[in-house]
């Protein structure tokens, strides 16, 4: 597939695109499909804590068949960014199709409708339009961010289903569950275990998998042809790594590597940094020499955590590849749009950073896939589309269905373009662009739809596209040293196709509101020559002009919601 750019350099960085496809025979798919196809239903997966380290994504030695079976199917998106490198807040930007400074939720503790506004919510909107929506697993982030009850009943037909086998005594109990060496059970961040040995026998992304399995089964019966939008979260390869001991094999400790950059970036300002105490408080971490703040981890250590990374993303590829092929087994797959996101990314120990929270590309970018029958795939019959392919067998890592079209794009996209996007290929309701200052206007979008680039891949019709990602975190102190018990800065962080620029600045909590004046630290990373953002060249005299041009467009772009 071969992509031609125009870029059209300025602020407004829009790009006209257009793609020479292998679809032919067929004037407009996604047309046909939205005129042909009444009220489908709706698959929305969503993996924490998942970086696009998988197969799909060029990772060659990741084994995910079910996702790269997926992703055959759809269009890859191969540059997608969330808004905010933190559960609560990113799913809830996502979910409501709003940024973060529209949220106003920069924690795991804050409601969107008791701070910011009234909004609508996708599987809301979805429920409004006569669908039956369930959640299960990790969708919204669980507890007071979403209301104590996952935005249930305004979201949600039926009560979220979170996997409640064994209480708090049963595998939800991350803490001593851990088996060491000495033969006793410890609180590790690292922990593969024996399934069956486990005090319920059972671990909770399998639980929400059967869960999954079962509500596609059982749906006709109880539903008949009611349309669903179904969304299913699962929970690893999220901190901390217990997965079955069996997924270990597929990655021995000779074939993990260490990351090429161990030290922080060049020239990057402390208040970027974050100290990952989330990792340090597990006994396997702080029975280890893990300087602070900057550490490094000890090589072995680093070893056991990437190869943990890996086999929890291998165990977590076998559930989703459950739930797909139930979805192919029980008849919806023909009629069903499917997307695949991760929440936010995961540094594993590039540049000496683990744990998400902060504005590096390792933090914000995400898989992101997007399915749609007989658009991103041919026709299949049902069974034939998603098989189950078990990583644990060799032989059947082959046995991918070859529905796909491959489609794939490297323009830049957003975690907040899902919402519209799902709408506009459902046929339901599409939001208008939310007003500047929206907090009254309960149903609108900050994100673009991406059908418009569907059509294009699909069809070589050009489009144009502002080729630019917005994301945020915050800082309480500019010394990762150091803190206090309010937010007092804001980082900013825009990626377009040459650059990540960013700047730190006074943010004042209160009136939810930022000092551009008032800097505490800027950053610029030259993607074309530094991929792996090593050096900070915003303060050589070289990119003055390119730092000028790009801070303008960062604050237009945070001040009117882009």
């Amino acid at each position: 597939m071969k992509m031609l750019f125009r870029v059209e350099f300025g602020l407004c960085a829009c790009i006209l695109f257009t793609v020479t496809s292998s679809v032919s025979g067929r004037q407009d798919p996604v047309s046909e499909w939205k005129s042909a196809s009444s009220r489908p239903n709706v698959l929305f997966l969503v993996v924490d804590d998942l970086r696009p380290k998988l197969g799909c994504y060029g990772e060659t030695n990741m084994v995910t068949p079910n996702i790269d079976q997926l992703a055959a199917s759809s269009v890859r998106f191969d540059r997608a960014y969330v808004q905010f490198a933190l559960c609560g807040p990113s799913r809830t930007s996502f979910l409501t199709s709003r940024r973060p400074e529209s949220t106003r939720v920069f924690n795991l503790y804050t409601y969107w409708r008791d701070v910011a506004g009234n909004y609508t919510t996708l599987p809301q909107h979805f429920k409004q339009s006569g669908y039956i929506t369930q959640s299960v697993g990790k969708v919204f982030h669980p507890g007071k961010s979403s209301g104590g009850d996952d935005d249930y009943p305004l979201s949600w037909t039926n009560k979220p289903y979170h996997g409640d086998k064994g209480g708090n005594s049963g595998y939800k109990n991350n803490s001593e569950q851990c088996p060491g060496p000495d033969g006793k059970l410890h609180d590790y961040a690292v922990c593969p275990v024996n399934v069956s040995q486990t005090p319920h026998k059972i671990l909770e992304d399998i639980d929400l998998a059967d869960f999954s399995v079962d509500f596609l089964k059982n749906y006709r019966h109880k539903y008949q042809d009611q349309p669903f939008f179904f969304a299913v979260g699962f929970h690893k390869p999220h901190l901390i790594w217990k997965y079955p001991v069996e997924y270990e094999a597929l990655y021995p400790l000779t074939h993990i590597t260490l990351p090429k950059d161990k030290t922080k970036p060049e020239g990057m300002p402390p208040v970027a940094w974050y100290t990952c105490t989330g990792l340090r408080e597990h006994q396997d971490i702080m029975d280890v020499n893990f300087p602070f703040p900057y550490g490094p981890l000890p090589d072995d250590m680093i070893l056991k955590i990437r190869q943990a990374y890996s086999a929890s993303t291998s165990y977590v590829d076998a559930q989703i590849g459950r739930v797909l092929s139930a979805l192919d087994q029980y008849g919806y797959a023909n009629n069903t749009i499917i997307t695949f996101i991760g929440d936010h990314g995961w540094n594993l120990g590039e540049h000496g950073e683990w744990c998400k929270q902060t504005n590096f590309e390792l933090a914000v970018r995400i898989p992101y896939l997007v399915h749609v029958p007989n658009v991103t795939s041919r026709f299949r019959q049902r069974g034939h589309n998603f098989p189950f392919i078990d990583a644990l067998h060799p032989k059947q890592v082959q046995k991918v269905s070859d529905a796909g079209l491959h489609l794939s794009t490297d323009v830049i996209v957003e975690a907040v373009d899902l919402y519209p996007t799902i709408s506009e290929l459902a046929g339901v309701d599409v939001p208008s662009r939310c007003p500047l200052n929206g907090y009254n206007t309960a149903f609108c979008t900050e994100g673009s739809s991406l059908v418009s680039i569907l059509k294009n891949l699909t069809t070589a019709a050009p489009v144009q596209w502002e080729n630019i990602a917005y994301s945020q975190y915050p800082r309480w102190s500019p010394d990762p040293h150091k803190g206090s018990p309010s937010v007092t800065i804001m980082g900013y962080t825009l990626r377009n196709p040459e650059y990540r620029y960013t700047e730190w600045v006074y943010y004042n909590h209160t009136a939810y509101t930022m000092d551009w004046t008032q800097l505490y630290g800027r950053e610029l990373y030259v993607h074309t020559t530094d991929p792996a953002e090593d050096n900070n060249v915003a303060a050589q005299s070289a990119y003055q002009a390119v730092v000028e041009q790009l801070s303008k467009q960062l604050h237009q772009g945070i001040e009117n919601r882009e």
